[in-house]
């Protein structure tokens, strides 16, 4: 895929071996590998996972990739745009990837959409990125991401990988996430849409209060926030899932 299509392939098998030990793949298990690129990863899947589906875009990739698998019988290549691959058609499978990083947000948000099928992710990603979607409230780097995959799953970061295990070697670190999946929210709301409208609209202003940042909402909004225990001066980024998961709730009585 090289640098036409921003992907960055990982070589060194020790990272790779590393990896697939922590997807935590067994006999029975089908894998999705999103940007399989020449297959180093692909083969190793193989030997460990019972089916693997390797989405390429890239069509030289692609094609060099059939050929160079057709004796695997449990390897499916499949060339194509991993944001348009219909994923219902795979069961119940893990995803192991190297996110192209142009993608890496809306393709993490794509594949929730299949939370149901899903056991676990094992994402090689930006390092930003990574840090982003595990942290917490009251650090910088906490917002939408971040509430976002923690919402659906538990994520944790792994290792981190230097630039120089890539070719092309990238402009940037990048790490390994692994997520969870849960099989329902642990956090109950409702009004899903209602929940991610707060966050989405609270964050576009993160500068600002929470008052401000919410106003266009609701009217009366400083008193559901004190209605909800949230004092109407404080910052998005402090504010914790749950925190937005009882004033989601209270809107959506409100706004019945």
């Amino acid at each position: 895929m090289g640098r036409r299509l921003s992907q960055n392939f990982l070589y060194d098998p020790s990272i790779l071996r590393r990896i697939i030990q922590i997807a935590g793949l067994s006999q029975g298990d089908t894998v999705v590998e999103i940007g399989s690129g020449p297959g180093r990863l692909t083969k190793m899947l193989a030997e460990r996972a019972g089916h693997v589906i390797a989405i390429e875009l890239d069509r030289r990739f692609c094609e060099a990739l059939k050929e160079d698998t057709q004796d695997y019988e449990n390897i499916e290549v499949v060339c194509g745009d991993a944001l348009r691959y219909p994923y219902e058609t795979a069961g119940q499978f893990s995803v192991v990837a190297n996110i192209p990083y142009h993608i890496t947000t809306p393709l993490i948000f794509k594949l929730f959409e299949y939370r149901g099928s899903i056991k676990s992710m094992t994402l090689t990603v930006q390092k930003e990125v990574a840090e982003r979607i595990v942290a917490g409230p009251g650090t910088k780097d906490y917002g939408v991401l971040s509430i976002t995959v923690q919402y659906y799953g538990k994520p944790e970061l792994k290792f981190y990988i230097p630039r120089g295990a890539f070719r092309p070697v990238p402009r940037v670190d990048s790490a390994c996430i692994h997520i969870d999946v849960y099989k329902k929210p642990v956090i109950d709301v409702k009004d899903e849409k209602l929940f991610f409208r707060l966050i989405r609209t609270a964050f576009s202003h993160r500068r600002k209060t929470m008052l401000n940042a919410l106003k266009t909402i609701s009217p009366g909004m400083k008193a559901v926030l004190n209605a909800t225990g949230i004092e109407p001066s404080r910052r998005p980024e402090t504010v914790s899932i749950e925190e937005f998961a009882k004033l989601s709730e209270y809107l959506r009585t409100r706004l019945d």
